[in-house]
């Protein structure tokens, strides 16, 4: 039996400074189906996928891209989406103020001789929101609505360009249980509708119930394709090939670990948000033990990034009312860099936002909060930054462009 594949890519390898981000990859894609791409993180998934919808233009990358039997050489985003490729990112790229029918139409506007037909730009909108079953006013402003309905929102956009092959990046990571669900129901609609997609994941049970076909990556290579109608995608052999050996416990047995002593407490913790006009925690009461690992659970919009951001030196500025103590003593953070320097570290959920400095290098944003540590008179030490820098490299598997050891100071990272 002839395959039908809608896509092949044969032979991709992409290199980034030294860093060989994909390592003559092949992937094949059937028409009508839904395929998953799955492994660690650094297997090289998103790269994949940005080669083929033409962000890594051709030319920065080696191999073929095969639509319908044509090989293809995308140079921008544009030229893929021509021939109906959509890739949805999970950070989503929508105007949060501009309106839902304006999101979905944006760089594909209905016009006559140069004038925008809004009322047919509704209309079409319209029909666009009834295929996602997303029952929203059109003119409702995007930052009006959820995260879950702008995930709609974004497919909606691709098929207004009458997409064939919808590329979806994580996009669940963001979403509840409920949205979660809806969203995989649509892709298996889609499918029904003729549309192939392609679902990144690290959700393996979302994985198992939704996919045909599921392609494993590991360093940048493709280690396997398991098919849906033999039985073989199963959490088991996708891990083991994730990981390169069997895995008996999925959830290793922790040891005994001694539990010290309260070190956080919290007693009625309550956050008024200003802007929002509500508390956004009420009444929380917490203990943290030393060699605890306590987990905070809650659906989207629960609280829980809130209540991260009071503790830790209150950035956003709610009204706090409660208890606060650190080892038993009372603690009024009202910066972050005090909750720093209490010894309170904050891994924020948005890495592009809040997390990192872009622009800077990676020892630059190891090193920036606690650079006391490493200077001397006001001046960062940059042979230690350098040192400190590579340790966490290394004991963090953190992959980036080599660099000369003769010329560390100016060329590292």
């Amino acid at each position: 039996m002839v395959s039908d594949n809608i896509l092949e890519m044969k032979q991709i390898s992409k290199e980034f400074i030294g860093v060989k981000a994909l390592s003559n990859v092949n992937f094949a894609v059937e028409r009508g189906e839904i395929h998953c791409l799955v492994g660690e993180n650094g297997a090289g998934k998103s790269t994949l996928m940005k080669v083929l919808s033409g962000v890594y233009p051709y030319g920065t990358y080696k191999g073929d891209i095969i639509v319908n039997g044509e090989i293809l050489r995308f140079n921008k985003i544009s030229d893929s989406v021509e021939v109906g490729i959509a890739i949805i990112y999970q950070e989503l790229a929508l105007f949060p103020h501009l309106s839902v029918y304006e999101n979905i139409f944006v760089g594909n506007e209905i016009q006559y001789a140069g004038i925008l037909e809004w009322n047919q730009t509704v209309s079409e909108s319209e029909k666009m929101l009834k295929k996602v079953g997303l029952k929203v006013n059109p003119d409702t402003l995007i930052k009006d609505l959820g995260v879950g309905k702008q995930q709609l929102i974004e497919i909606a956009k691709a098929l207004s360009k009458e997409v064939k092959l919808l590329i979806l990046d994580e996009p669940t990571a963001a979403l509840n249980e409920n949205d979660s669900e809806n969203l995989l129901e649509l892709l298996k609609e889609l499918k029904k509708q003729g549309i192939t997609s392609i679902m990144i994941s690290h959700k393996l049970k979302e994985v198992i119930a939704i996919a045909d076909k599921a392609t494993v990556l590991r360093d940048g290579e493709t280690i396997c394709t398991l098919e849906a109608s033999k039985g073989e995608i199963t959490e088991a052999a996708i891990i083991k090939n994730m990981v390169g050996r069997e895995i008996e416990d999925i959830y290793p047995k922790r040891p005994n670990q001694e539990i010290g002593e309260t070190i956080l407490k919290l007693s009625n913790w309550t956050a008024f948000d200003p802007k929002l006009g509500r508390n956004v925690t009420k009444n929380v009461n917490l203990n943290v033990k030393r060699g605890e690992i306590v987990g905070i659970s809650g659906l989207m919009g629960s609280g829980r990034t809130e209540l991260a951001l009071s503790m830790f030196g209150n950035a956003r500025k709610y009204k706090i009312t409660g208890d606060l103590e650190l080892e038993g003593q009372p603690a009024k953070l009202q910066h972050p860099h005090e909750a720093i320097k209490a010894g309170i570290a904050y891994v924020t959920e948005d890495r592009k936002g809040n997390g990192l400095f872009l622009l800077q290098d990676i020892k630059n944003n190891i090193s920036i909060g606690n650079l006391k540590e490493i200077s001397s008179k006001g001046t960062v030490n940059i042979n230690e930054e350098i040192v400190v820098a590579d340790q966490y490299k290394d004991s963090l598997g953190i992959k980036n462009a080599q660099y000369s050891t003769i010329s560390r100071k100016s060329e590292w990272w």
